[in-house]
């Protein structure tokens, strides 16, 4: 059952994002802020990287750079398809190379 219900969650979620596909941020001038908001990774990390949705999401504010674009470019590719990562691979696909580079460049700035 709670299987079922996160992945209902992480569906709308997709739905969401790819509806304001068109309002995103380009990355030729988006910052990491701005890019982990349009990109709804906020949904489920929390909005400040560190307060997730659920407590099976990882707090992700403060992650090296390098660790976290290796995460993402992992699971857009499918190489890491473990835990809640198959839910992120939807989210994923809306976020280019250098847009995962910007974001994971912000998070390593967090506390």
């Amino acid at each position: 059952m709670y299987k079922l219900i996160t992945t209902i969650i992480l569906i709308g979620f997709s739905c969401v994002a790819m509806a304001e596909s068109s309002d995103t941020v380009k990355s030729d001038n988006a910052d990491g802020a701005a890019l982990f908001k349009s990109k709804t990774c906020w949904s489920c990390h929390g909005k400040d990287a560190k307060t997730p949705l659920l407590p099976a999401y990882p707090k992700i504010a403060g992650q090296n750079k390098d660790y976290a674009l290796v995460q993402m470019k992992d699971i857009k590719s499918g190489v890491r398809s473990n835990g809640q990562s198959a839910g992120m691979k939807g989210i994923m696909m809306l976020v280019n190379d250098e847009e995962m580079e910007i974001i994971a460049e912000w998070l390593s700035t967090l506390d």
